[in-house]
């Protein structure tokens, strides 16, 4: 998400809660707004310290551990942010990005990976229900990238994990979630480009027929 949007956000969840701000949340908000996540996250917390229900903290939190690397408890914070505003998109668009991150760490286990990579795919399933502008595409071009990360995941033959069917379709559905930010956005090479690794991993994956009756 860029960061004028994310700056809008923080307005807008400010003017909501300026009466209720903690001092930590006020400098956690602008160490954020600096890039400077780690003191932005030393903040925070102790903002949500005093006070664990603070939704707008909680967001700020859960982005500021994103952009630390910190993706478990990026995890955890929009997970609380979620229990709190259940329609948030953007709450479990980050908390997917964070799960994806931690699909493709080779330190992660091949349990976890499916795991990770499963939530992904659900958290932007959530968000792509809840979400409010037909115009925003990046829910879909997240979640065809984490089908194509699930989908090799599933065609790796040298663990007990792989499932050619369940690779294939996590394969397609890829092409398909790409296809459609294509389609509202003719100009975006960077898309083509997705879409195109997705067929090649399936054109390995089933053939070339496969693909071919796709095109």
């Amino acid at each position: 998400m860029k960061l004028s949007v994310i700056v809008s956000f923080l307005i807008i969840s400010s003017l909501e809660q300026a009466k209720g701000q903690s001092a930590y949340v006020k400098m956690g908000q602008q160490a954020l707004m600096d890039g400077d996540f780690r003191s932005a996250v030393s903040h925070l917390e102790k903002a949500c310290i005093t006070d664990s229900t603070n939704a707008n903290a909680l967001w700020m939190l859960g982005y500021s551990y994103y952009h630390s690397d910190n993706y478990k408890k990026s995890i955890a914070a929009y997970t609380r942010v979620i229990a709190i505003k259940p329609a948030d998109a953007t709450a479990y668009y980050y908390r997917a990005r964070a799960k994806s991150y931690l699909g493709r760490d080779n330190q992660t286990s091949p349990a976890d990976k499916e795991l990770y990579l499963l939530g992904a795919i659900k958290d932007l399933t959530t968000a792509i229900s809840i979400n409010n502008d037909p115009n925003d595409n990046k829910y879909y071009q997240n979640r065809g990238i984490a089908y194509r990360e699930y989908g090799v995941f599933k065609l790796q033959n040298n663990t007990h994990f792989y499932d050619k069917a369940r690779g294939v379709n996590s394969l397609k559905a890829s092409i398909n979630d790409l296809e459609k930010v294509l389609n509202d956005n003719p100009g975006r090479m960077d898309i083509s480009a997705l879409i195109d690794q997705s067929k090649d991993k399936l054109q390995q994956a089933a053939g070339p027929a496969t693909v071919a009756r796709r095109n």
